[in-house]
């Protein structure tokens, strides 16, 4: 069984190892009208995450807490709820105490000002590593985009992380899409720190309706291409914003954008 931890009213056990370690994963989920927007999506990632982990968790309690959440904390407004979960308190030292009781913490915060026009991003000097036993896992340990928000310049909107070979991979805290000729193109998972729900949410959506993605890195060869008609980083907070310009080179804008711009922005309510 859980243990749910409501953020204004308790603190966390020193010896959490969520703390200690970065033992556990998190959710940022939008609620809009009091309903969790993404909700499959993102119960079923925090629930497949923990899997990996090894952390024992029922797909009910994820349920039940997002649910609790909602109630407690909900309003008029469009706001943010988190839920951190952590493998619990487990003694000193790495290795798990198989009995650890895992914990969720709730959360409500303010839903931040969504840019209406293409943005401008950084590319960051922080080269994106990711441990394959990791890849795409919505982690505690996200100190790589700690140090590319940190040292993103104040005019980009965003960092955009890039492999050893100097390809587009992702966001400190999204995902991208690019379209070049009739086909859209986002890294694979294997690639990726975080595999946002808003992104499986637009290929889910793109391959229903018949339209070919290639999954691989967007190189920078690709953003010059004649090809090339445009770029949107994606999240389940904002949805999907072009990208007018990267480092000072301008993208176009396209109204192919609108496809994946109009389905996430009916999925998260606005």
């Amino acid at each position: 069984m859980v243990e749910c931890i409501w953020a204004d009213q308790q603190s966390l056990p020193a010896d959490d190892r969520g703390l200690a370690y970065g033992d556990g994963l998190f959710e940022t989920i939008r609620v809009h009208s009091d309903q969790p927007t993404l909700f499959d999506y993102h119960v079923r990632r925090l629930f497949q995450g923990a899997e990996r982990l090894s952390i024992s968790l029922a797909f009910d309690d994820i349920v039940d807490t997002i649910q609790a959440a909602v109630e407690r904390y909900g309003n008029a407004d469009d706001w943010i709820l988190k839920i951190i979960l952590t493998r619990g308190t487990g003694g000193r030292g790495y290795r798990p105490d198989p009995a650890s009781r895992p914990r969720m913490i709730a959360s409500r915060h303010v839903l931040p000002p969504v840019p209406q026009a293409g943005i401008a991003v950084s590319t960051s000097e922080c080269v994106l590593t990711v441990d394959p036993l990791l890849a795409g896992l919505k982690t505690l340990n996200r100190l790589p985009q700690v140090l590319a928000s940190q040292s993103m310049p104040d005019w980009a909107y965003e960092a955009l992380m890039t492999s050893g070979h100097g390809d587009y991979l992702e966001g400190t805290k999204t995902n991208l899409f690019a379209r070049l000729d009739d086909r859209w193109v986002t890294p694979p998972v294997e690639q990726l720190a975080v595999a946002g729900v808003a992104r499986q949410a637009v290929i889910d959506y793109l391959d229903s309706a018949g339209e070919p993605i290639d999954y691989r890195a967007i190189t920078p060869d690709d953003l010059r291409h004649t090809d090339f008609q445009g770029l949107a980083i994606t999240n389940s907070i904002f949805g999907a914003i072009p990208v007018a310009e990267i480092d000072g080179l301008r993208l176009p804008t396209g109204p192919c954008l609108a496809k994946i711009r109009s389905f996430l922005a009916e999925a998260l309510g606005f």
